[in-house]
């Protein structure tokens, strides 16, 4: 079969995903239709309708737009059997019913940003940065039942800096990952894909790590950790959703401070964790375990996100204050 020939459903929402639907329309492949995310209102009162990165591509270019509010709803499956698919691509959408993932003959496969098996869940970019790791990357897979379990198609690798924060990851993955998704295509029509289970990539599920949603909760750092795992924390969720602390006054009131870029300075010393050693005017340090967590980019609860100059510029007292 000729790539024009073959019928692509494509699914998606954020902006990690526009990448891929775009690498597929420029490529000359046969994009049918697209499902996404309904409007989503905006706006002080919601009065506002915004559509997801992936609509307004779509329309840019065109395509058929499908906004179903539920997946399993006769009206939507009759319209998707409608398109005719031979092929289903999703990236970045959400859980599918095996009534939709079952549909076209070439099955249904999923671009996950992450090498498989590990990180499987939503959040795996954060993840692997949260944790150190120095290497992530793309993989595609076939959907069944279990959410990030399917056969492994293809997968490509990306070093991850030790100054790197989610944001620039996100953004290495998602130009990688439109790739991988046209290799992938091309594989399935040239009849070369041998599908591998993911059981042969691990020999222990002790091994594999997680990446569940990020909650604000998760987000708080714990200062009593090492300085290594504090300063992957804040990269790891920098520049969202932020890392967050609280500072406290010396009366014992909190404010809400995010923190999106940090540098780690290894030193010996005698601070109780969480105190603050400032010259008030060029820096802010926190006193952690093995040395210390040096701020470089805030933003206190109501204000804008400020570099640490201009942060001290309006809070020269911060001194006073500790973390928690």
């Amino acid at each position: 079969m000729e790539k024009k020939e073959l019928r692509i459903v494509y699914m998606g929402t954020p902006d990690f995903a526009v990448e891929s639907l775009k690498a597929l329309v420029e490529g000359g492949y046969n994009v049918v239709g697209v499902i996404t995310m309904p409007d989503k209102p905006v706006g002080r009162h919601g009065s506002v309708l915004q559509a997801s990165p992936v609509k307004e591509y779509a329309m840019s270019q065109n395509l058929p737009v499908l906004q179903p509010e539920k997946l399993k709803d006769e009206a939507f499956l009759a319209e998707l059997r409608a398109l005719e698919a031979d092929l289903q691509i999703v990236v970045a959408f959400r859980m599918l019913p095996e009534v939709v993932w079952n549909m076209p003959s070439f099955g249904t496969f999923n671009l996950h940003a992450s090498l498989l098996p590990q990180y499987r869940g939503a959040a795996p970019i954060n993840w692997a940065v949260i944790n150190g790791d120095t290497e992530t990357g793309a993989t595609t897979f076939f959907l069944t039942h279990e959410i990030d379990t399917g056969k492994i198609i293809r997968q490509k690798h990306l070093p991850i800096a030790d100054t790197d924060n989610v944001g620039i990851v996100h953004d290495a993955l998602m130009t990688m990952g439109a790739g991988l998704v046209t290799e992938t295509v091309d594989l399935l029509l040239e009849g070369k894909v041998d599908a591998v289970p993911q059981e042969e990539f691990f020999k222990d599920p002790a091994e594999l790590r997680p990446a569940p949603k990020i909650f604000k909760e998760t987000c708080r750092i714990n200062w009593n950790q090492p300085l290594k795992k504090i300063y992957d924390f804040v990269r790891g969720l920098s520049p969202y959703p932020a890392a967050w602390t609280e500072l406290v006054a010396p009366d014992g009131s909190r404010m809400a401070l995010k923190v999106y870029k940090t540098e780690k300075r290894p030193a010996s010393h005698d601070l109780a964790t969480g105190t603050i050693c400032t010259d008030a005017k060029s820096y802010v340090d926190v006193a952690v375990e093995d040395g210390y967590i040096r701020f470089q980019t805030l933003q206190l609860a109501g204000k804008k996100r400020m570099e640490i100059k201009d942060f001290l510029n309006g809070f020269k007292q911060i001194g006073d204050y500790t973390v928690e």
